[in-house]
């Protein structure tokens, strides 16, 4: 996995735990950008809705890489999508490297954690 990334990926982790407590992985972070683009709030949520959460967040995260479009909330208010392209085959590891790209650019657009800036991982 690139390095770079990585990093970026645990600073943002970081931040999150600050907020949501310790032992945050990237489902739990997907969790949270569902819930967030809910916009219901915290509540209990069942096992089904957790995965429609899950499937919100990848949706959303997605969307600016063109794979989904955003198309409307139906009447409980959740949103719908359609799905624009196909992914190419890549391996696990390549699909965990788009998701962790794209998370950080969600919470970097949403203004939660400020863009990393070029060589601020070199410093010391």
């Amino acid at each position: 996995m690139d390095y770079k990334l990585e990093l970026r990926f645990q600073e943002l982790v970081k931040e999150l735990e600050k907020d949501f407590g310790g032992g945050l992985e990237l489902d739990t972070i997907l969790l949270l950008i569902g819930v967030q683009e809910l916009g219901k709030g915290y509540k209990e949520f069942s096992k089904d809705e957790k995965v429609n959460l899950m499937h919100i967040a990848i949706c959303t995260i997605l969307e600016p890489y063109g794979i989904y479009k955003y198309l409307a909330n139906d009447d409980d208010g959740w949103p719908h999508f359609e799905k624009v392209k196909n992914i190419p085959a890549i391996s696990n590891k390549d699909q965990e490297h788009l998701l962790k790209e794209a998370v950080i650019n969600y919470f970097e657009e949403n203004e939660y954690v400020k863009p990393m800036t070029a060589g601020a991982e070199e410093e010391e």
